[in-house]
């Protein structure tokens, strides 16, 4: 077992990528190749090794080098493992350890959008949405709910940001994603588009046009304002969840999942037993 290196002081600099750099300092290191991000408890970091994710170090509380921590720590190869006592570590700004354990990875490439959809039959769109906690629930909801890949604006929040790790109980690392400039980047690809929205054309979810749709991309907005007028114009489709009470939305970690239910490819999911 790779031996524990031990940390008496915070500013120690060994542990500088787990205190002293804040996430767009992990994201943009010297080279685009050294970015990091950080995955925190043994069932996170368990999901991102079994994804191929590569660990740059570990940090941990001493009571979890022979007990949480172990078989994370059997499986990380030459990547640094740093320890220190419940009390220091809990001093980490902005780094309450779940379950003691924290790993910092190395970032992958920018994957290129024609591989991420390709066989591709439901795609999510995620267009400007800024909160980190839905980010990481719309994956969650994606990776449980049939969606095959997930594609992000550049102006949505990062998905290895840490907190979209942790809402997401992993789920990043299990559901293909990338980056694109807009929903229409899907047409070349033979996706129609479906933007969430409430409009004078908006149809119901459960429209039966959109189901027959082979290469669907489901668009969902920023919160607040929801998507732009633009890209609502730019869509195929336009559909909206029908809800009572005179309740007008959802919140888009909410939104997604109902959408993806409803939109979800039936012939995939009757590929897994007891779901037809």
């Amino acid at each position: 077992m790779t031996k524990a290196i031990h940390i008496e002081k915070l500013d120690d600099p060994q542990i500088a990528v787990f205190n002293g750099l804040t996430e767009r300092q992990l994201r943009n290191r010297r080279r685009p190749d050294e970015g990091l991000f950080i995955a925190e408890s043994p069932k996170v970091i368990d999901v991102a090794l079994k994804a191929g994710y590569r660990p740059a170090a570990l940090l941990c509380e001493e009571r979890h080098i022979e007990g949480d921590a172990a078989d994370i720590i059997s499986r990380i190869g030459e990547a640094p493992v740093y320890t220190g006592s419940r009390e220091l570590l809990s001093q980490l700004t902005g780094y309450t350890l779940t379950r003691g354990v924290l790993c910092a990875m190395h970032r992958p490439a920018e994957r290129p959008l024609g591989e991420v959809v390709d066989g591709a039959s439901r795609v999510v769109v995620v267009d400007s949405v800024v909160d980190n906690t839905n980010i990481g629930a719309i994956f969650r909801s994606a990776a449980a709910l049939g969606i095959d890949a997930v594609v992000l604006t550049r102006t949505s929040c990062d998905p290895l940001n840490r907190r979209s790790v942790r809402v997401s109980m992993g789920s990043v690392f299990l559901v293909p994603w990338t980056w694109a400039d807009s929903a229409s980047d899907l047409r070349r690809f033979g996706f129609k588009t479906v933007a969430m929205a409430l409009t004078d054309r908006s149809v119901p979810i459960d429209d039966p046009a959109l189901n027959a749709e082979p290469r669907l991309a489901i668009v969902m907005g920023t919160e607040g304002d929801g998507l732009a007028d633009r890209v609502i114009a730019e869509a195929d489709y336009t559909a909206r969840i029908p809800m009572s009470h005179n309740v007008d939305s959802l919140n888009v970690a909410a939104a997604a999942a109902v959408a993806f239910w409803q939109l979800r490819s039936r012939k995939e999911f009757c590929q897994i037993k007891d779901n037809c």
